[in-house]
This record gives C-alpha cells, sequence and structure tokens, in this order.
C-alpha cells in the first residue's frame, strides 16, 4: 500500500468551491483500480490549506489516477483557485523491527510526486 499528500493552498473567497469540488473528485478516485480510502483535511491555523490523503494499493494505481481526465480536469481548474503550485508528497509506514503495522503507525513524509 501506498499513501500520497496533496497539499493545497486556496485562495479565500475560493473555498467552498474548492472544497466541493474536492468531493466530486474524491467520488472519482474511488472508482479508479486500485483506490482504498482518500479523506479532504483542513488546516484549522490555516483554513485555506488542505490536504487530500490519498492511499492507493500500488504506485501505479496512483499514477493512474494522476493520468486519468478526472485529475487533469481538476489540474485545469485548480489554476484560478490556488494560491501557489500544489505539493505532492509520498508517505511511507513506520515500523519497529519484528513489528507489524496497525492502527497507531501513520505515515511519515518520504518524497515529493
Amino acid at each position: 500500500m501506498v499513501t500520497f499528500g496533496l497539499n493545497y493552498d486556496v485562495k479565500p473567497p475560493h473555498r467552498q468551491v474548492f472544497e466541493r469540488y474536492c468531493l466530486e473528485v474524491i467520488d472519482a478516485m474511488r472508482a479508479m483500480p486500485g483506490h482504498v480510502e482518500t479523506r479532504l483535511y483542513g488546516d484549522l491555523a490555516r483554513p485555506a490549506s488542505y490536504l487530500i490523503y490519498s492511499q492507493w494499493d500500488t504506485p501505479a494505481s496512483f499514477r493512474a489516477f494522476m493520468r486519468s481526465d478526472a485529475f487533469q480536469a481538476a489540474q485545469r481548474f485548480g489554476r484560478d483557485i490556488l494560491d501557489g503550485p500544489p505539493r505532492h508528497h509520498v508517505y511511507t509506514e513506520m515500523r519497529a523491527a519484528g513489528a507489524e503495522a496497525g492502527p497507531g503507525s501513520g505515515p511519515r513524509a518520504a518524497g515529493r510526486t
């Protein structure tokens, strides 16, 4: 399993539009082969800053989504409402020596896509 963080800063007047559009894109993600789970989070200290946390069964399945019409449309849509370029990160699981991954074994940042 692989986890991606898609980080976005939105121009404040466009927050509600961004949130509604993200829900549509998340619905499209759910229909993609290899999708496991996706959630949209907002930063309480910076209300126009968001993280889309997305889990996929393989990196290839996520890359297929990134090439999809739905993602390309989202990229075009975001050009007008984002306050700066998106930042995409790949996360890997941290495991204690000999331990199985499980609840509480959250991701850590490993790189960018």
